[in-house]
């Protein structure tokens, strides 16, 4: 771990804080809700951000304001850089000189949950298309090379528990190429969970047998692949993808648009009909995904679905014990007492990315003061993240912030009339659990959510009431949004 970058996210953290009170949780969440921190060098900090249109409207809205917020935490900050998460720089084909051949591809710029170390694919606001319609076969196929998966996303690192053990046995037996078993796999959880972690695990495995592999965000396909395919570089990429022997596809909520969706389901078809075998992934199950044809969400429900629950107690501890011991190899020095392990493991409930958060806080103020971790620096070091005290008031607001961070939706889409099946299931669960934890009547509810009728709010609530006794998926995944609004 860097104790540099370690230290930039901590003031990061400070600066977020800084934005959300000046901002307001709903625009904050608009606009720097996926902004990561990445290094600061010298007098310049960057961050990246998953589109270009976010780049450009904090470039014009908000680079004054973090500038200034910076300059709080680091005097000498003078710039803002921001870079496109998953933006490729194309290489340079020399003449007479052959593309590499196709090993693994990864086109996705988002780190794994359990990783320190963010893994980008080039410049920011570089463009493949450009590139492709202007060089042709080789370029395409050296833009399906993509960049280096990040090798700390190994199954050795991923901690294995009750919760997930289904889902990585599956992944296990994919990556080893075992045909005829699982041709089709749909991994769904909640973000933070693992998803990714497992995806580039696998493909790092089986890219040790010499297999093709291909890692992409949903994402990515949408705004750079089917693009791509529109050049004349068209026939050389539909048939470089007809050699992938594994494919892993990323964030598939992400996939909007018509287009998009007709060539991912052309593609899925494609690579169906050769002995391919496919890794999805999504933040809900396949019948609640709206990005998929009705003709396509069929045929993946007929493959193996699995779900990741929520963390409990003994897997968040273990995966504490891993992240503790990897440290270990770099700073001997570094150790977190038992009781401090204990107290994040028992109340830093929300995903396996806020507790390397939580333990990330902790190594960055060791290094940078050598005070030693005890209970008392972890209280006053991770109280965002752990919240212990007295009872409080719960606000109908905070349930929907907790609802729209968890299913990824904003809160102008929770209160909107859009009966869109994406949105539907959010705006049921957050009624619900208004109902069961405010006390808050029907119409009062109805009020909070649109100017609805009470009538629809009850709809919801039996609705959902009814789901969780018969789906304990669905009454675990109650649970920890409740959680949640608590923490």
């Amino acid at each position: 771990m860097q104790v540099q970058n370690l230290a930039g996210s901590d003031q990061w953290d400070r600066v977020k804080k800084e934005l959300r009170i000046e901002l307001g949780e709903d625009a904050f969440s608009n606009w720097f809700g996926r902004v990561n921190h990445e290094e600061t060098t010298g007098d310049a900090v960057r961050l990246s951000v998953p589109t270009r249109f976010l780049k450009n409207w904090i470039q014009s809205n908000y680079e004054k304001q973090l500038v200034g917020l910076w300059k709080r935490e680091q005097v000498d900050i003078n710039r803002i850089e921001l870079t496109v998460r998953g933006a490729l720089r194309p290489r340079q084909v020399k003449a007479g000189i052959s593309p590499k051949p196709m090993t693994v591809r990864r086109i996705s710029g988002r780190p794994g949950p359990f990783s320190s170390t963010p893994q980008f694919g080039g410049a920011a606001g570089a463009s493949m298309i450009p590139c492709l319609a202007d060089t042709g076969e080789e370029a395409a196929l050296d833009f399906l090379n993509g960049a280096a998966l990040n090798p700390k996303l190994t199954f050795d690192t991923f901690a294995e528990g009750a919760s997930n053990s289904l889902a990585c046995a599956a992944v296990r037996q994919m990556a080893a190429g075992h045909q005829g078993t699982l041709d089709i796999l749909y991994i769904h959880s909640s973000t933070g969970i693992g998803k990714t972690h497992l995806l580039q695990a696998a493909a790092l495995e089986a890219r040790k047998t010499g297999r093709h592999v291909a890692y992409l965000s949903a994402e990515f396909f949408m705004y750079h692949l089917v693009p791509a395919l529109r050049t004349p570089a068209f026939p050389v990429l539909r048939q470089a993808m007809r050699s992938i022997d594994l494919l892993l596809v990323d964030d598939l909520q992400f996939l909007h648009g018509k287009q998009a969706q007709d060539e991912f389901s052309k593609t899925l078809e494609m690579l169906m009909e050769a002995p391919s075998q496919i890794i999805m992934a999504a933040d809900r199950p396949p019948e609640q995904l709206d990005t998929l044809c009705e003709r396509m969400r069929s045929r993946v429900q007929k493959g193996e679905v699995v779900s990741i629950q929520a963390t409990d107690y003994a897997l968040r501890h273990d995966i504490l014990e891993k992240r503790i011991s990897t440290a270990r190899r770099t700073h001997p020095g570094f150790s977190v007492p038992d009781d401090v392990a204990d107290h994040i493991a028992r109340y830093v409930i929300s995903s396996a990315r806020d507790l390397e958060g939580a333990l990330n806080r902790l190594f960055a103020h060791n290094q940078l003061t050598k005070q030693p971790v005890t209970m008392d620096l972890a209280e006053k070091t991770l109280h965002d993240l752990v919240r212990i005290g007295e009872p409080r008031s719960i606000k109908v607001e905070d349930i929907q912030q907790v609802v729209c961070k968890h299913f990824s939706v904003t809160k102008a889409d929770l209160l909107s009339a859009c009966r869109a099946r994406v949105l539907v299931r959010p705006r049921q669960i957050a009624m619900y659990i208004a109902k069961v934890m405010t006390g808050r009547s029907l119409p009062e509810i109805g009020r909070r959510f649109g100017n609805r009728d009470h009538t629809t709010v009850l709809h919801a609530v039996r609705k959902i009431e009814a789901m969780t006794k018969k789906e304990a998926a669905v009454a675990q995944e109650i649970e920890l949004l409740k959680r949640l609004v608590h923490s």
